[in-house]
């Protein structure tokens, strides 16, 4: 059983076969247009660029927000490497803060601390499904004068105090990897309410393009053009995302009705300020279970059941610590979870009965290693 597959259940299938029929299959065509203005639309936004990825939406943002070197950016050290490499292309430095024990998302209360005179941006990062706390965030950044720009990526159709994730800070960068609640295959966005950054993204995800003469530059551009074909994929998924948003929180309550009484793992939660959308169905695995995160991993894969791990710190990677970053600097939240963290099968169309197999296979793992 996989960890996480796409769901292609809607009109993906007509949709990108009118693409071949008129032959609009590159990054020009009214799916691209369509997909861009009705996501950012669904997030409470007023632009949508899409990208090739979630990793160069947020490059596209940073730059053409004009982040460079010198400016520091302040994230979570519980991430995905992309987060600190979207800085890194731009030549700006990251600077990592720990996370809440409970959501994985940043600690707002250890952001002012990390202001300095270099600071210009803070990434929050909302983490597996659940949003982070945005308003203290928000009033903090406006106070030093700070961009906020969302780490979006896993949260498709979250939300906090009942805004949509995406429409909460100065901009937001998405993700429609293949395992992402809508997917594209491959494929970004960055969504905003300033037109100027706007521009600038479309700008600078095209090859940097004078919008007045082709062939004519502003500025060093990338080739982050998402396709008319992959974006008539994401159209067809967006139109029933309500629908696969419900499935996944089902599931989470699936899996929280069956595992709340198992000795030893931590579920997930959602705060009452939150609408948490499982994009993983995540737990922790402490000493009192039996065996260690990676044993049960390894006799839940012998039992067919695939499974993740958590992502592994920032100040824990060796590509950073060859750059000179994060040495010797200690997260302890991040850490813990990191190497406790996994998260279970978590497919918009798993059953009630896959669902209970995993379950009856971890209490079956956990049975057979206390003997």
């Amino acid at each position: 059983m996989a960890v996480c597959e796409p769901y292609l259940g809607g009109r993906e299938a007509e949709y990108v076969l009118d693409c071949l029929k008129t032959n609009r299959i590159s990054s020009a065509g009214t799916y691209l247009t369509e997909f861009e203005r009705a996501f950012a639309r669904y997030c409470g936004a007023a632009e949508g660029i899409g990208t090739t990825s979630g990793t160069t939406a947020l490059h596209v943002a940073l730059a053409a927000r004009g982040l460079g070197p010198g400016d520091e950016i302040i994230m979570p050290a519980f991430t995905i490497a992309a987060t600190v490499f979207a800085a890194l292309y731009v030549g700006a430095t990251p600077v990592l803060v720990d996370v809440e024990p409970d959501t994985w998302t940043l600690r707002v209360d250890q952001v002012a601390a990390r202001i300095g005179p270099r600071t210009r941006a803070v990434m929050p990062v909302h983490m597996y499904g659940h949003p982070c706390d945005m308003d203290p965030l928000t009033e903090l950044a406006r106070r030093h004068g700070l961009w906020l720009v969302e780490d979006a990526a896993e949260v498709h159709g979250a939300e906090y105090k009942g805004k949509k994730c995406g429409g909460l800070a100065d901009a937001a960068c998405f993700s429609f990897y293949a395992n992402k609640i809508i997917s594209t295959g491959e494929g970004g966005m960055v969504v905003t309410n300033d037109r100027a950054l706007a521009e600038r993204c479309r700008s600078l995800k095209n090859l940097g393009f004078n919008r007045e003469r082709r062939f004519l530059h502003d500025a060093v551009g990338f080739n982050y053009r998402m396709t008319n074909l992959q974006a008539a994929i994401g159209l067809a998924q967006l139109e029933r995302l309500d629908e696969y948003v419900e499935r996944r929180r089902a599931h989470a309550r699936r899996y929280n009705e069956l595992l709340r009484d198992v000795a030893g793992v931590t579920l997930p939660v959602e705060r009452p300020w939150a609408r948490n959308v499982y994009w993983m169905y995540g737990i922790l695995v402490d000493e009192t279970f039996g065996c260690t995160r990676d044993e049960l991993r390894a006799a839940l894969a012998e039992r067919g059941v695939d499974t993740r791990t958590f992502f592994i710190p920032m100040h824990e990677q060796p590509v950073f610590h060859g750059r000179g970053l994060f040495a010797g600097e200690s997260y302890p939240t991040a850490s813990d979870i990191g190497r406790r963290g996994l998260y279970l099968p978590s497919s918009t169309g798993l059953t009630d009965d896959e669902i209970g197999y995993v379950v009856d296979a971890l209490r079956d793992v956990q049975a057979t290693a206390r003997g």
